[in-house]
């Protein structure tokens, strides 16, 4: 593998990395099944790349489609919570809704960016930075990130909210709204996979509609993986490990790709990754009782 495949593949398992720890806020902390993570990251894609196409600021633009992640959020927090609608059918509503959402946005399927000003062009005419700008400023931003969500999620409000995903009964029962925790994140969550969206168009140079399909899977995938290498034993711990994850997931992607798989066949093993990540400890268990059993 060439030092310019090396390169990429970290450059965008750092972006993905950041759609990873939306996923990682909805599936582990809070407990939801969130659907809505493959239009959301669309949606930071679309708003990010139709606002630089008109000629708004790059990175008034990525600001503006993390905004949008945090509506989309709080949309189906709000479905869930509020109207009473199960979790895995709050977000295929959402999901469902934001599909054409996006083609509103973007007027058309696809917006392409080439030559067109990006968070990246500007960074890269930081002195020293040059080829590198995607790299560092994508390392840069899934640390700041990380960072920034361990800290929130050992304040109270973070406690609260790792808690409603715990024991919601418990937690209510001592007086915190569990509503507004589930809202608040939904809402950090896909906030944070938009965040990634719009980094990904602009690194790509265009913006697609159908470049969020299958991203849960793919985002779950990131998760564990880097739970089972790494571990969870400490909340910094499990911040690191999804993040790492993210990046580990793409280098097996790229790997699939140089043996001279299909892409078309990227989804399948996928699939196949998250299936075995899924079901080894059963099979741990069911190979090792026998021998603690003697």
């Amino acid at each position: 593998m060439s030092w310019q495949v090396l390169s990429g593949t970290l450059e965008q398992g750092l972006m993905y990395a950041i759609m990873v720890l939306g996923v990682y806020l909805s599936f582990r902390v809070l407990d939801y099944a969130d659907l809505s993570v493959d239009g959301s990251f669309t949606l930071g894609a679309a708003t990010a790349a139709t606002l630089i196409y008109a000629g708004f600021n790059p990175w008034l633009a990525t600001g503006l489609a993390s905004l949008g992640g945090l509506a989309a959020g709080a949309f189906t927090g709000l479905l869930h919570t509020k109207f009473k609608i199960t979790p895995l059918l709050s977000g295929i509503l959402t999901m469902t809704a934001l599909y054409s959402v996006n083609l509103r946005v973007m007027g058309r399927p696809n917006i392409p960016l080439l030559r067109m000003r990006t968070v990246f062009t500007d960074f890269a005419q930081v002195p020293w930075v040059g080829s590198y700008s995607v790299l560092l400023l994508s390392f840069i931003s899934v640390t700041v990130l990380g960072i920034l969500l361990y800290l929130f999620l050992e304040t109270e409000i973070g406690v609260a909210l790792r808690a409603t995903g715990d024991n919601e009964h418990m937690i209510r029962s001592q007086g915190v709204n569990t509503d507004a925790m589930k809202i608040l994140g939904l809402s950090l969550s896909n906030g944070l996979v938009a965040f990634s969206g719009s980094y990904v168009a602009q690194n790509q140079e265009f913006a697609d509609v159908s470049m969020g399909i299958g991203m849960i899977i793919a985002g779950l995938a990131s998760v564990i993986i880097g739970e089972v290498l790494i571990g969870t034993r400490s909340v910094g711990r499990t911040v690191v490990a999804v993040i790492a994850g993210g990046i580990i997931y793409r280098f097996i992607i790229s790997i699939v790709l140089q043996l001279g798989l299909a892409p078309t066949d990227l989804k399948l093993v996928t699939a196949l990754i998250v299936i075995t990540a899924l079901v080894s400890p059963a099979v741990k268990k069911k190979l090792f009782l026998p021998a603690f059993r003697k």
